[in-house]
């Protein structure tokens, strides 16, 4: 299969779409300003390609150029503005992307309530047929969340066992032992995350979908969909 090569000057958009990761470039021009806001699970990263722009972290600024990047860790509040006349190209990636993927904050900095599928308008790169009933996307949530909750508790039992293996195996310098100690709790421990990603793949596209639908059946969009990369709710803190 080809590899897929993108280039910042003329693919403007998400990238990638997962629940492992949300890739995108992002083009700002001068004048404009990203709302502020956090990620309750993910961290992101930004690296600027061209132009120049100030980030704030949680109260600190910093301009970043072309070849600069920063860092937003999870929680932490976020906003970006362009500087100066020239427009501005990043790169930003945000991990992991889980439904609701933003929280956005008023003017008072009151957390606003959780709004779905803001990134879906432009595309996913994983999940579902777009037409799969819902019916059958809320049975496999449950399934799925029942596979995640046994397979947790077979882990646990898994690394109890092996822990103690662990410990015999350093007290008497078995170096073969360790190893293979190792490789059997890494195996087991991603079993347990495997069936993890099963459960983000089929809550992210669940969890758009409902609201596509609500909004279909009251004509009125309880949340907005994406703008320059970001999606703005009413009440959220955006300079523009």
């Amino acid at each position: 299969m080809p590899i897929d090569v993108f280039d910042y000057r003329k693919d403007v958009r998400n990238l990638v779409i997962t629940p492992r990761i949300r890739g995108r470039f992002l083009r700002m021009e001068p004048g404009d300003v990203q709302p502020r806001h956090s990620h309750d699970l993910a961290d992101e990263v930004f690296l600027i390609l061209e132009g120049r722009c100030e980030f704030e972290i949680e109260g600190e600024r910093a301009v970043l150029g072309a070849g600069q990047l920063c860092f937003a860790a999870a929680n932490q509040i976020h906003q970006v503005r362009l500087v100066g006349d020239e427009p501005m190209t990043m790169y930003l990636s945000v991990t992991p992307h889980l439904e609701p993927t933003h929280t956005f904050w008023d003017e008072f900095g009151n957390k606003l309530a959780p709004c779905y599928g803001s990134s879906r308008g432009a595309g996913r790169a994983a999940g579902t047929e777009a037409g799969e009933p819902i019916a059958e996307l809320i049975r496999r949530h449950a399934a799925v969340s029942q596979a995640v909750a046994q397979a947790a508790a077979e882990n646990a039992d898994a690394q109890q066992r092996l822990a103690a293996r662990l410990h015999e195996a350093l007290d008497t310098g078995d170096g073969a032992a360790t190893k293979a100690t190792l490789d059997a709790m890494s195996a087991q421990l991603s079993h347990s995350y495997l069936s993890l990603r099963e459960m983000e793949k089929n809550w992210n596209e669940l969890a758009a979908r409902v609201v596509e639908e609500a909004e279909r059946r009251s004509s009125e969009a309880s949340c907005p969909r994406e703008r320059s990369g970001e999606s703005v709710p009413a009440g959220a803190t955006d300079d523009r």
